[in-house]
């Protein structure tokens, strides 16, 4: 089943049940139905045609959603853009996707304006009131026929050009088809065990692959209900967790930092959560161990995956969470991973080596990229790029980017696990361990850290507090403390602007 045809399906199913609830508006299946074909035969009428690109610069709304469902209703590819880039950046991803219209929200107009010139952008289309000369305003653009459009779409034909979250370069666009996104749906449907009619809170941007795939073409294919927040505040999660009796919860580690941060979590009713999904960035086990304590379940699981997998890869599930908490779990369902050196043979247990992967759910290719893709796509398995170890029983769990791993004295520094002793500090809500050059060892480890409300760290007590946990040579010999760390749409921690940033510091 293609993806339009899904949600289709579902408004003949479950015509009356609540699908999508937005800042009060709210939309039962057949409402989302017909508003999503409403907005494909205005696509249609706007010249789009099956294969082209639509490029969604959106907040998480229930007009992203219209527009994603509308753009697979007519065979359209969409090329979701994280609405935090600067207008050079969307240049970038707008020209080599060639998106031919873009979606906006009217807040992100001027940069989309100034990022469309020298592209192949031919309309834009903004959510309210454009202040944009020609630009066309969304309900203009709607037209009065509720039917679904008569395009002939299949599995095989393109959905998606997801961009990589460029935490070491330039972002790729990783292309999938109808049914690898099917696949990857439904992998996370019989992986966590989601059920028809529950409730989903969408606070992680949808722009982003987890939130995108694994819980809102997840959440329609089931029939659950979705509750969609624009920004993410801790204290507007908590009441929607309240209010609407949320069943399903993802949030990349940050965002479960900062709920713990609420003083008076304790006064919310969040009995109703069944599982806890975490995803995007390692999250470390004493913050995992607080989370479930917040939520009062022990219902949680570690999605270790990548964009270039749908997202996919490996997963934690809540019972072994009890004996492997730290690691990143096993293959998720239609899914294979190993970790092999650097002539493709598995490594020992306990050995660092490449985390490869092979299954349904992996890109097609990087769109326009075919070095990259050789590159990256060898007989048949996905090479990540990321640093892995696997255990006895199988677990895998990864240790660090190629790019971040550290050498230091002729030893390897892998930063996840000097960060995750860094969390377990009382006094530091954040952390992040980079390599600086140094003329004695190599490369200095070094940590950035944010302090929590109030807490003043001293740097010497960390590195104290360090070396009873840590080897030497992986105690941080530099500490800068700072505001808050650079992260990208996905949360991800840009580590290599913290490295310019902090060797513009020591020049």
């Amino acid at each position: 089943m293609d993806i339009g045809s899904m949600l289709a399906h579902n408004a003949r199913k479950f015509p009356k049940i609540l699908a999508i609830e937005c800042e009060g508006r709210r939309y039962t299946y057949e409402q989302f139905n017909e508003e999503s074909n409403r907005l494909a035969h205005g696509l249609f009428g706007q010249g789009i045609r099956k294969g082209e690109k639509i490029a969604l610069m959106m907040k998480n709304s229930d007009h992203f959603a219209f527009s994603f469902f509308a753009a697979a209703k007519i065979g359209a590819v969409v090329v979701p853009v994280n609405f935090r880039l600067t207008s050079p950046e969307v240049h970038y991803i707008l020209k080599q996707s060639d998106s031919t219209l873009v979606i906006c929200d009217s807040e992100f107009e001027q940069t989309v304006a100034a990022a469309r010139e020298g592209t192949t952008v031919r309309h834009v289309i903004t959510i309210g009131s454009p202040g944009v000369l020609g630009h066309h305003a969304y309900t203009d653009v709607l037209i009065d026929n509720k039917e679904n459009p008569p395009i002939d779409v299949s599995l095989a034909d393109d959905l998606e050009i997801l961009y990589t979250s460029g935490t070491t370069g330039k972002p790729k666009g990783a292309l999938f088809d109808h049914e690898r996104i099917f696949k990857v749906a439904l992998a996370a449907t019989i992986g966590m065990g989601l059920r028809p009619r529950e409730t989903f809170l969408h606070i992680a941007p949808l722009f982003h692959s987890a939130q995108l795939n694994l819980f809102l073409v997840s959440g329609v294919l089931l029939g659950a209900t979705h509750i969609i927040q624009r920004d993410f505040h801790p204290v507007s999660a908590l009441e929607a967790i309240e209010k609407h009796k949320i069943t399903n919860f993802f949030g990349v580690p940050a965002m479960y930092n900062f709920l713990l941060q609420v003083p008076n979590t304790s006064e919310y009713d969040l009995s109703s959560i069944k599982r806890c999904g975490y995803g995007a960035a390692p999250m470390a086990p004493e913050l995992v161990r607080k989370s479930m304590e917040l939520f009062g379940t022990d219902q949680f699981f570690n999605l270790c995956g990548l964009t270039e997998a749908g997202p996919g890869g490996v997963m934690l599930e809540p019972e072994d969470h009890k004996t492997h908490l730290g690691k990143g779990g096993k293959p998720i369902f239609m899914t294979e991973a190993k970790v092999v050196n650097e002539e493709g043979i598995e490594v020992r247990p306990g050995a660092v080596g490449e985390f490869i992967l092979r299954g349904e759910t992996i890109m097609k290719e990087y769109y326009k990229k075919p070095e990259e893709t050789s590159k990256a796509i060898k007989n048949g398995w996905l090479h990540t790029g990321d640093l892995a170890t696997v255990d006895s029983e199988g677990f895998i769990t990864l240790v660090d980017r190629k790019k971040d791993m550290i050498i230091s004295g002729g030893e390897n520094v892998y930063s996840i696990e000097v960060e995750e002793v860094l969390y377990e500090h009382p006094s530091i809500l954040e952390a992040a361990i980079v390599g600086l050059p140094d003329e004695v060892w190599g490369e200095a480890v070094c940590a950035v850290i944010v302090p929590k409300p109030g807490a003043e760290p001293d740097p010497q007590e960390i590195k104290a507090f360090c070396r009873q946990k840590l080897a030497g040579y992986k105690v941080p010999r530099r500490i800068f403390i700072e505001k808050e760390l650079p992260r990208n749409g996905s949360g991800k921690i840009l580590k290599f602007q913290l490295r310019q940033a902090l060797k513009e510091i020591q020049a």
